[in-house]
């Protein structure tokens, strides 16, 4: 009725003056919008409360009980939309906004980021910050020495005999390859590689961090194997399950090469498969045998061990009282028992900048950020014999020829391939992305050295759960989608990894959305040959393909454990006879002398740093740690005495920039996302550190303050690109609480701690939102919620209320009332239907002209009864679909905020169209109230 919607229409009004929180500008509301190019929400409820600009939490890993309240505004002053919402219902006037940042299977909608992303497969925006030049690490030539030395190679007769484009594990790793091949009829091969970003700055750096030799590839070809569908291509099946094995097994050879040559690099880690069950119904991988996978679980194990050798850890069994003792998190009640088996663990953006390096110590002319923009042909045979490239952080363009040409460009090759065709358009798509997501957990969550796999998700995807640099990494496998280049998970990608982790969890240690510290994805290529011929055989490993048109060859497929056997693989095909010798195999990578395990003990005694920085250090350069802390400044403290961290909670010291800038460091976001791993362990503390880590790069690169202004623009606008604590959704949806967000509500509300909520609180509640309920009001709602009638809330009747199907709908009543408000003001003619003219000015009046082609494509996913009109349950039932593929209405909220505080939304004098449009609203008149 009018009286609540006035309401609810007065708290959205107050909340959208209210101060925003210090984090970020956020605003939960009923309408959500999409990251690239929302501004805030339409219907936002954030807390009014002072409370809002409290300082910022230091201890980024430990939340205490006692902080909860206090946190609650300082930063999720997102959280407080329900009552807004509820409150057009009436009993729900109150509690609406006290929702925890979790949405599930109850109502929470979130602000998206201010971001706009680079058009997809292109890189992130960077305006050339012209960085001074700095030495390299000792045996290597600077970056700016190695711009000079490509762009030497300008003709034919100076031209590299492999030239990579791409920096990442397998593009680093051909350079690599080719710098120290012997055997070759010139003596040596002149090597190139080239980066159009960082190292390592999309896929490379945002695996699950592990070097595994692929168990799962292992059941899925048994599946198959063993499946009905055999039986009709026996022969085919055979093979199949044969290519499967084969490279199974080649991937356990590549594990043990880098656990046990690259022991600076990597570490074993064990994996716990929890069993709760005896027989598994629907059984994992769709084949009834794998039902009784827990019986054969430990026979499996060891097969697995054997392809290995034997070289890795053995596998073991892990009784249900063991478990309590090394697994305390572990739900002990459920547990049959657990089968133990180890994979390798990596840091793996260092282990490509590792790559990377020791391809320039063997003489690789290599460079990041240095953007191939188009090919060269020759004139006569249509070749590629070289490319046109730019210098990004000096914004020079220069040519580089080369004989032999290999494009390891991960899941964006297709976009490199557009650049080998004379004729644009005429590339075959060859690369598919699969996107694994990621989210960061504070370390108390697991073992610090023991993880756990869930091999039976609810949509059959492997889940880990792992212990990394002090946190614990949740990450799930392959899921198909176009790559993009920022991080950012959809929202619901968060919420399946956090319920599904909470299976195994004890029932006392829940995974809250406030726990997120970081979120991310990567895509992993899927590639097919698009020159192989008819019926030729499809690999299920990594592609190679050459281009017999460009003469081109790129690399695609493949993980991150196989990246030494690809390039061997890429280099043997591309140089034929002149292959020589590949010698990786015997090469210990970039760091690696020097390495011995008690180095942090020499680094303490000698340095007087902490036991926890000493160990990081060496976990991360290896026997180059002493070029790091030569560095390291005093700290003043009596202990420890040098190092001095870039924020609190973390193990990295400045000291690291400095020593970044020496390895081809060129922007904040080098030293936050990759250098150090800051963002992907916490994105909040990645954004405290960031000023500091802005001075030290102005230092050490020369920045003016320009410069170092847009650098950290840029690094700011990036790290909106990871995800946090703060939810943020991917579109308009209704969503309704878990019983946990129900929980939070309760004890905001129970500023006691009492367990009950009684009247005064109730009212108290009201008032900080804004709001306050007359006394009539409020015994309306206490006594709608008190169902017991004991003159107290429970936890248990405040849960069954948020639960409450009336609860729920009037949330839902509120979300389409303002839908219908939203209507009307698109409808400037008030003939009670939509058209295609209006939808056209309202682009207009809110800033953002869309093409006559997307208004038709908007208005025909309108017009479901196709009579060539939009009314109000039309524009209603749109609005409550999850797709938005044109963006309009993320689009309904753009720069909506500076309006509504003027109280005027949609406001222009006339509109294309030249109707006059007098609509203007005053705080007592408009639509929020």
């Amino acid at each position: 009725n009018a009286t609540t919607m006035s309401s609810a229409a007065a708290v959205a009004s107050l909340v959208l003056r209210s101060p925003s929180s210090r984090r970020r500008p956020s605003s939960v509301a009923l309408f959500g919008y999409n990251q690239h190019r929302s501004r805030v929400s339409v219907l936002a409820a954030a807390s009014a409360s002072n409370n809002c600009s409290g300082s910022r939490e230091r201890d980024y890993h430990h939340y205490s009980h006692q902080h909860h309240q206090s946190r609650f505004f300082q930063s999720s002053n997102h959280r407080n939309y329900y009552l807004a919402a509820a409150v057009a219902g009436g009993s729900a006037a109150l509690l609406s906004s006290t929702s925890t940042n979790t949405p599930t299977n109850n109502t929470v909608l979130c602000e998206k980021k201010k971001l706009d992303a680079p058009p997809v497969g292109e890189p992130f925006p960077l305006k050339p910050p012209k960085n001074k030049e700095v030495a390299g690490p000792k045996g290597i030539p600077s970056r700016a020495e190695q711009i000079r030395r490509l762009k030497s190679s300008n003709n034919n007769l100076e031209a590299y005999d492999v030239l990579v484009i791409g920096g990442g594990a397998t593009g680093a790793g051909v350079a690599f390859d080719a710098a120290t091949r012997t055997d070759i009829a010139n003596g040596k091969l002149k090597v190139a590689c080239i980066e159009r970003g960082d190292f390592a700055s999309e896929t490379s750096s945002r695996s699950t961090k592990l070097i595994w030799a692929g168990i799962k590839y292992l059941a899925s070809a048994s599946a198959a194997l063993l499946s009905l569908d055999s039986l009709s291509s026996p022969i085919t099946a055979v093979k199949d399950f044969w290519s499967e094995f084969s490279m199974v097994f080649n991937c356990h050879q590549e594990r043990k090469y880098m656990l046990d040559k690259q022991k600076h690099l990597t570490n074993w880690v064990p994996i716990v498969c929890p069993f709760t069950e005896w027989n598994i119904w629907p059984p994992p991988f769709g084949h009834p045998i794998f039902s009784l996978f827990p019986v054969l679980a430990p026979a499996v194990f060891k097969f697995y061990d054997a392809l290995s050798q034997f070289t890795c850890p053995p596998s073991y069994i892990m009784t249900k009282k063991e478990a309590r003792t090394k697994f305390p998190q572990l739900n002990e009640k459920d547990i049959k028992y657990c089968a133990v088996f180890y994979e390798g663990q990596h840091n793996d953006s260092r282990t490509n900048l590792a790559i990377a390096l020791s391809a320039a110590e063997k003489g690789a002319h290599i460079a990041n950020y240095v953007e191939m923009k188009e090919g060269i042909f020759d004139g006569d045979s249509g070749k590629v014999i070289g490319v046109k490239a730019q210098d990004r952080i000096s914004g020079e363009e220069f040519e580089i020829y080369a004989k032999n040409i290999i494009f390891a460009g991960g899941p964006f090759t297709d976009k490199l391939r557009e650049k080998e065709e004379e004729v644009k358009g005429a590339t075959t798509p060859a690369v598919q992305g699969a996107s694994g997501s990621h989210i960061v957990l504070p370390g108390y969550f697991a073992p610090k050295d023991m993880g756990l796999l869930d091999y039976n998700t609810s949509d059959g995807r492997f889940l880990f759960f792992l212990p990394w640099q002090g946190s614990v990494i949740v990450g799930t496998t392959d899921k198909k989608c176009d790559a993009e280049t920022l991080p950012y998970p959809p929202e619901e990608e968060i919420q399946w990894m956090m319920k599904e982790v909470e299976k195994y969890l004890s029932h006392d240690l829940k995974v809250r959305r406030s726990d997120v510290l970081s979120a991310w994805r990567g895509w992993r290529p899927l590639a097919a040959d698009p020159h192989a011929p008819p019926g030729g055989q499809v690999s299920r490993d990594h592609v190679i393909s050459t281009n017999p048109v460009s003469g081109v060859t790129f690399i695609a497929g493949g993980k991150w454990t196989t990246w030494r056997e690809m390039a061997e693989d890429v280099l043997d095909k591309v140089l034929g006879d002149n292959k020589g010798k590949c010698n990786t195999l015997d090469i210990v990578l970039h760091g690696g002398e020097g390495y011995h395990h008690s180095l942090s003990i020499q680094l303490i005694q000698k340095y007087g740093i902490s036991e926890e920085v000493a160990e990081h250090l060496v976990n991360t350069y290896g026997g180059r740690v002493w070029e790091v802390v030569e560095k390291c400044k005093p700290t003043g403290k009596q202990w420890p005495k040098y190092g001095v961290n870039i924020v609190e909670g973390y193990p990295y010291i400045e000291a690291e920039i400095r020593f970044a800038c020496q390895e081809y460091a060129c922007t904040i976001e080098d030293i936050l996302s990759r250098r150090t791993r800051l963002a992907f362990l916490n994105s909040e503390a990645a954004k405290e550190a960031l000023p500091r880590v802005a001075d030290i790069m102005a230092e050490e690169l020369g920045w003016n303050k320009a410069t170092k202004k847009e650098q950290i623009k840029n690094a700011e606008n990036y790290l909106l690109a990871y995800g946090g604590r703060i939810p943020y959704e991917d579109d308009v949806a209704l969503r309704f609480f878990t019983h946990e967000d129900a929980m939070d509500m309760f004890r905001e509300i129970d500023r006691d701690g009492s367990g009950f909520i009684d009247p005064t609180e109730l009212k108290e509640m009201s008032i900080r939102l804004g709001n306050p309920l007359s006394d009539k009001q409020l015994k309306e709602v206490f006594r709608t919620i008190d169902t017991n009638k004991d003159g107290k809330i429970s936890a248990d009747e405040f849960v069954e209320w948020v639960k409450d199907e009336q609860t729920k709908n009037d949330v839902k009543r509120y979300f389409h009332s303002t839908a219908r408000v939203l209507f009307e003001e698109i409808d400037t003619d008030g003939s009670g239907f939509l058209d295609q003219g209006e939808l056209m000015d309202v682009t207009i009046r809110l800033g953002e002209v869309f093409t006559e082609k997307e208004i038709k494509q908007l208005f025909k996913e309108m017009d479901t009864n196709k009579d060539g009109k939009v009314d109000i349950e039309e524009f209603i039932k749109w609005m409550d679909k999850k797709n938005d593929k044109t963006g309009f209405r993320q689009l309904l909220a753009k720069d909506m905020q500076g309006s509504l505080q003027q109280g005027v939304w949609l406001e222009r004098k006339t509109s294309k169209s030249g109707v006059k449009l007098q609509r203007k609203y005053t705080n007592s008149g408009s639509f929020l109230g």
